[in-house]
This record gives C-alpha cells, sequence and structure tokens, in this order.
C-alpha cells in the first residue's frame, strides 16, 4: 500500500496549476491533504477526485479559507471522524481519523505557533489532547500519522537551526512535544530509513528558499512501533511542486 501526504497550501490553487500529474504518477492508494483551504464545507463536490478515489474532508468553520484537511482512498475506511476527542479542533479543520481493517490513519495540520509565538500556549494545548487521542486509538489497533506536523525536530531536519532556535517550528517547547509524540510508541519513518539525510519538506516563499534549498522538514509519517517492519520505504518527494511543500510517502504491506 501507497500512501502519500501533501500540505497544498489552498487545493483549488494547486488544482488551477494543472500538476496533478506529478502526484498521479505515484500511484498512490490513499491521499492526504493538508491545508485545503477551502471556503466552505460542500458534501456534494470536492476540487480533486480521481476515478475509483472516495474523498472524505474538513474546513475551518470560523475562519474561512483556512486550514482543513482530507483524505482521498481507494481503499474503503470501516468509519471516518473529524477532530479528536468529542470532535475537538474541528472548527480548525485540523484532524481527519479514517480506520481501516488493521490499522487507523490519522491526518493532521498541527497549529503554527505563529508569528511571536502568539499561538504557542495553544499549540501546547493541541499536542497534550492529540497525544491523549493517539494513544487512545493504539489501545485499539496500530496507527498510522501524518501530515503537517509544524516541526523540525532536531537540528538536521533544518537548513538554519541556529537562527531559528527561537522561531515557531523549532522552539524547545514544540521539539519536546514532538519527542513526547514519539514516546508513545511512534516511529518518524523518513529517519529510521534515512539516517543522517538532510532532506525538507517545505520551504519559505521568500528569499528563494526552495532554490537554495534553505528548507525544513516538518512533514511526516509516524507508525506504531509494532509496524515498522511493514514499512519498506519513506520518501520525501522534492520533485513534486506547486506548493511551499512538497509530498511524503509511505510504502507499506498492510
Amino acid at each position: 500500500m501507497r500512501l502519500i501526504s501533501f500540505n497544498m497550501n489552498s487545493v483549488k490553487a494547486y488544482m488551477n496549476k494543472n500538476l496533478t500529474d506529478q502526484l498521479e504518477k505515484y500511484n498512490y492508494d490513499i491521499l492526504s491533504i493538508e491545508e485545503l483551504k477551502l471556503t466552505e464545507k460542500e458534501h456534494t463536490s470536492f476540487p480533486y477526485v480521481k476515478e475509483g478515489y472516495t474523498p472524505y474532508w474538513t474546513v475551518s468553520k470560523n475562519k474561512k479559507g483556512y486550514a482543513g484537511t482530507a483524505i482521498l482512498t481507494n481503499k474503503k475506511p470501516i468509519n471516518v471522524t473529524y477532530g479528536l476527542h468529542n470532535n475537538e479542533y474541528d472548527d480548525e479543520g485540523r484532524v481527519i481519523t479514517a480506520e481501516f481493517n488493521n490499522f487507523y490513519l490519522v491526518t493532521l495540520y498541527v497549529p503554527n505557533s505563529g508569528e511571536e509565538l502568539k499561538r504557542l500556549d495553544y499549540r501546547m494545548e493541541f499536542e497534550d489532547k492529540l497525544r491523549n487521542y493517539l494513544i487512545d486509538l493504539q489501545k485499539k489497533k496500530p496507527i498510522i500519522v501524518t501530515g503537517d506536523l509544524n516541526v523540525a525536530h532536531e537540528e538536521i531536519d533544518l537548513k538554519n537551526p541556529s537562527s531559528n532556535h527561537h522561531s515557531a517550528g523549532f522552539t524547545d517547547e514544540e521539539r519536546d512535544k514532538f519527542r513526547k509524540l514519539l514516546s508513545i510508541g511512534l516511529i518518524d519513518t523518513f529517519r529510521y530509513f534515512n539516517n543522517d539525510e538532510r532532506k525538507y519538506s517545505y520551504w519559505s516563499y521568500l528569499r528563494n528558499a526552495r532554490a537554495n534549498n534553505a528548507g525544513w522538514r516538518i512533514d511526516y509519517y509516524l507508525v506504531s512501533e509494532c509496524l515498522i517492519d511493514k514499512v519498506s520505504s519513506a520518501q520525501i518527494l522534492n520533485d513534486v511542486y506547486g506548493s511551499d511543500h512538497c509530498p511524503v510517502l509511505l510504502d507499506i504491506n498492510l
């Protein structure tokens, strides 16, 4: 089974660029999308649907054209839920969970701490509730967690760690929460398979960052420890353009 996750930074804008062949050549079974930026939740249509695939999505209810997550799948899920416990954070379209026979897939767009870290406290609360939510899921069956997690774990995961130590996405607080997330029994698949490789999944639109490869690795596939032997590949698809992010890929035998 092949899974891909991609922060498109507006699914409609991405579709208007006619770049879907870049993704479709990878023949994915499940595509997770983050940062949809759709203005309303429409149950009758979705901007990006391939034949044989079913879309599930959620958008921000309070702030139009903001956040939002989606799952497109050719494998029928048993159930799909939105938000964390009791649908919390679905008002910002942050989380989708698709339950399959032998695993849960959780697609996330984790809140950014923002300029001057104005949303850091909000982010910390989200992280604690997310961790508890995933602990409860793992009691039932293994999990695959993906999406834009908005944190570079270690210095190897961004081009300029020294100048970004107090920047959103690389604060001590955010990195500590990520370590605690891994501590519940999750493995960062890219780092597991690629050890000390420096490769990024996000570049600012400013200062020609992508051309200079001044990037960050903030998009992930995390899997329950019991699934790691079933993973054959974890990649970052730097050849896919159209967003300030690029997709990440997971090949897993489930």
